[in-house]
């Protein structure tokens, strides 16, 4: 909203865009735009598009056909939603990744909650790293996805990101963390592995480290390497990670589980999991919510605690996914007719009952268990304080703003106290939709 439709227009804006659609059709058909309305909303609303939204607040938990905003505007002016409506659905592409990363929470936290004492929880919030942004189409894509992930983990190396939202949305306050951490073009560009390592160690060994370890010979680095170097990680005192990026996701984190323990020893925690000392394994190939519950399942019965193993999703993450995988979409929901009369409209196709739209002006209200539910508009009061779909842009002005902090706490306290699956229609939006249903029957047979 901020970036792309609280914009004022000017008169050379119109001129412009009237340029480009005089040549924008085909068959020397006209491509209508509405020159004058926009001349007038400029003379008549200093250039802002006159228009209300109303949102969910950002971070609100909620369920699919939850209308997580709402566009109105006034006679003439409602022209101008058409306009607005594909920009603001593109909020499917955050909502989408910040679910699939919550989801990649859940099975983790489960691991978590059988395999880890609660003193290793802490570690909890590195335990999906993002490593999408060179999977991404464009800087500006990568930002809005992993600060959606940021919102469930800290852990990212989409870096600008993290400066977007510690600086732009957060009061400059750190969201995020990563580590050092060697690539293969770091490790073939020494003359051996065990010289990039010992790099490595010298220079960031008394902390927290990554390293990838199949540039060459997985099973090599493992049994030869790894033990050639324990005596100078052991002296720095730090902490490394091992990076397999091939083979099966199960296998290879198996091999440097048990390497690992080999060669740095582990201890066993209060719930009988072993905990190896002073290193761990991250699995950033390959992984889906699949892979990983798979991993975790794996570790746990090989008698490993789930915080030896950490995750990283690159193009799964930020990339591969879309308005259809979690079923988005903007319809059109009521409208006044230049006589006054109202009418609430709904999309019903015959051959897709999936694609049902909603019918009406709508308010989101939670029930008793914290749950949103919604109703139509009118069961709600004006300016309902228990209404979710709050004013979020008014002809003009910006009206809500909250920081990150706010937003992510609110995703942490919404998430798990809801059900995995919920009938959020009310009762008396169900009424409506079944007798605009019969209706539609009637008048289009």
């Amino acid at each position: 909203i901020e970036n792309y439709i609280a914009i004022k227009w000017s008169k050379k804006d119109v001129e412009l865009a009237e340029k480009f659609f005089a040549t924008h059709n085909a068959g020397f058909t006209a491509f209508q735009f509405p020159k004058d309305l926009f001349l007038k909303f400029i003379e008549e609303n200093n250039g802002y598009f006159p228009v209300k939204i109303e949102s969910l607040p950002e971070g609100t938990s909620c369920y699919v056909h939850t209308p997580v905003f709402q566009i109105t505007a006034e006679k003439e002016y409602s022209l101008l939603v058409t306009y607005l409506e594909t920009i603001i659905t593109m909020v499917w592409y955050p909502t989408t990744v910040g679910t699939l990363s919550r989801r990649a929470r859940d099975r983790i936290e489960k691991a978590y909650q059988e395999t880890v004492d609660d003193e290793g929880f802490w570690t909890l919030e590195n335990q999906l790293h993002d490593f999408g942004f060179r999977g991404c189409t464009s800087i500006e894509q990568s930002i809005i996805g992993a600060a959606a992930h940021l919102l469930n983990f800290s852990g990212t190396d989409t870096m600008n990101a993290a400066y977007y939202v510690q600086f732009l949305l957060n009061n400059g306050k750190p969201v995020a963390t990563s580590i050092p951490a060697t690539e293969h073009s770091v490790m073939t560009a020494h003359k051996t592995e065990r010289d990039a390592i010992l790099r490595e160690i010298s220079n960031y060994g008394t902390g927290k480290f990554a390293c990838v370890m199949d540039s060459y010979d997985y099973s090599n680095a493992l049994d030869k390497v790894l033990p050639s170097i324990a005596k100078q990680k052991l002296e720095k005192g730090g902490f490394m990670v091992l990076r397999p990026d091939s083979g099966d996701p199960i296998e290879v984190v198996l091999m440097a589980l048990k390497s690992a323990d080999k060669v740095f020893g582990s201890d066993v925690n209060k719930k009988g999991y072993k905990v190896i000392r002073g290193a761990s394994v991250i699995q950033s190939d390959a992984v889906t919510i699949e892979s990983l519950e798979a991993i975790l399942k794996t570790v746990k019965e090989a008698g490993f605690s789930a915080q030896n193993v950490t995750f990283g999703m690159g193009g799964g993450l930020l990339q591969k996914l879309n308005r259809d995988t979690m079923s988005f979409a903007t319809k059109l929901s009521h409208i006044t007719y230049a006589d006054g009369t109202r009418r609430d409209i709904m999309k019903t196709p015959k051959t897709d009952s999936g694609k049902i739209s909603l019918p009406g002006e709508f308010g989101v209200k939670k029930n008793k268990q914290g749950i949103p539910i919604v109703h139509p508009k009118e069961n709600c009061l004006e300016n309902d304080p228990d209404n979710l779909l709050k004013v979020v842009y008014d002809h003009g002005k910006v009206c809500e703003w909250e920081d990150f902090e706010t937003i992510r706490n609110r995703v942490a306290k919404e998430w798990p106290s809801l059900p995995l699956s919920y009938d959020n229609i009310s009762p008396e939006l169900k009424i409506k939709i079944e007798k605009i249903i019969q209706e539609i029957k009637t008048t289009q047979s």
